[in-house]
């Protein structure tokens, strides 16, 4: 190695060295520069307070945040046990009337549970049906065609 090549080396090592410390300054300048915005005519104690200040409201806003989370956890939740879901079919059950002046009504809740109302029109009589229903199927009575669609129309209308 020559002494010409190591002076390159060492030239090349000092640039480095120089261009690095310059943008190292230049960052903390502006690190000084803005810490010094911040707290101009402020003294060490006012300075102390209002960090403490502070850090004692970020405690609190996070409270906050986490009861506000819990809540809203909450109204979801119930919000599946109220009526989300309705369906409703009109139809002709009886040949002798005419149009479609029987109806079936399904309401539902998120999870697809609920009842079924079904009015049945003749000319003389109206009769009125109620049957539950649990996940979208019928319970305790045997769901008609009619009640079966109305609850279909129900889950598709909510999607």
């Amino acid at each position: 190695m020559t002494i010409e090549t190591f002076l390159n080396f060492g030239i090349l090592a000092f640039v480095f060295i120089f261009l690095w410390l310059v943008i190292l300054s230049f960052f903390v300048f502006n690190a000084v520069r803005h810490y010094n915005k911040l707290t101009s005519g402020i003294k060490k104690e006012e300075l102390k307070s209002i960090l403490d200040e502070l850090l004692g409201k970020m405690e609190v806003d996070g409270k906050r945040i986490n009861e506000l989370i819990k809540k809203a956890k909450s109204l979801e939740e119930d919000g599946f046990f109220h009526i989300q879901k309705i369906g409703l079919l009109r139809f002709n059950p009886f040949e002798e009337t005419g149009g479609d002046q029987s109806f079936t009504l399904a309401l539902l809740d998120g999870q697809n549970n609920g009842v079924v109302v079904s009015s049945l029109y003749r000319r003389d009589e109206t009769r009125i049906y109620c049957k539950p229903v649990k996940k979208g199927k019928g319970t305790k009575y045997e769901l008609s065609e009619e009640e079966k669609e109305a609850i279909k129309k129900a889950v598709r209308n909510s999607e």
